[in-house]
């Protein structure tokens, strides 16, 4: 009798968890079908960088001006982005739905470039930053310090994102492989700098330590030494100079002699 109770015990828990699953299951599905496309783009792995991009501020037409020339498939990957289920989507091969996906995220990126360095995205970014998400400097007498994405151009597909210390000025890879092969262009040249100015209480000052270079415990002295172009140069200039002076002594002699001649 005891076993029989034990039995259907274990069996009334199996029945609970797998119930208790399924709700799981349906609930999560119910969210990423509740999630904007936005929201799901930025929850990504390696897509920590970004912020959510208010959707007033996409669909706003003078917020996009210039990109439809930059972004192939701009109306496909702009509806995307809005979750718009358009008719013309319909008959696309798998090949070309890709295209629009890359596309999107092409766009998405190069609207987040103009979003950031407006207030609602400074806030969003500085909240990111707050909380550590793009990382510390590597430099070790920087002690840590929290660092900002930034470009080294404003044109896609030119370099990748990097990390930019506020504390060494410096800019640096970021740790991450992913965040490494993010695009630069979709953080560009000028956010950081606008952050730190808007920020300006959150500028730390620089290192007050650097690295001094030691062998067996003494300091390397650096000796300037001048190339051996430029010594080679330097010999050649007093050559010439001589020659010159020996054609002005030559010059001299002619003038003596003519005028030996008239006399």
């Amino acid at each position: 009798h005891t076993t029989q109770v034990k039995c259907r015990l274990a069996a009334m828990q199996r029945d609970a968890s797998g119930a208790s699953e399924e709700e799981e299951s349906e609930l999560s599905q119910s969210e990423n079908d509740d999630a904007t496309w936005v929201s799901w783009f930025c929850s990504l792995k390696g897509n920590e960088f970004f912020v959510e991009v208010d959707e007033d501020f996409i669909q706003d037409d003078f917020n996009l001006t210039g990109l439809s020339t930059q972004v192939p498939f701009y109306e496909h990957a702009l509806d995307l982005i809005l979750d718009v289920d358009a008719p013309r989507d319909a008959g696309l091969s798998e090949e070309q739905q890709d295209s629009i996906e890359a596309a999107a995220e092409l766009l998405y990126g190069l609207i987040h470039a103009r979003y950031i360095i407006t207030p609602r995205g400074l806030a969003g970014m500085l909240d990111k930053f707050k909380h550590i998400h793009f990382g510390r400097c590597p430099r070790v007498f920087c002690q840590g310090q929290a660092v900002l994405p930034v470009g080294q151009s404003d044109i896609p597909r030119t370099h990748t994102c990097k990390t930019f210390c506020p504390k060494c000025a410096d800019i640096h890879y970021p740790r991450s492989s992913r965040h490494a092969n993010i695009d630069g262009a979709y953080f560009g040249t000028t956010f950081c700098h606008l952050f730190l100015q808007t920020y300006w209480d959150l500028v730390p000052p620089p290192p007050r330590e650097q690295y001094v270079p030691r062998i067996f415990g003494f300091r390397i002295y650096k000796k300037e030494r001048a190339p051996q172009q430029q010594q080679a140069l330097a010999g050649g200039a007093r050559g010439g100079g001589g020659g010159g002076r020996g054609g002005g002594g030559g010059g001299g002699g002619d003038g003596a002699r003519r005028q030996r001649k008239r006399e």
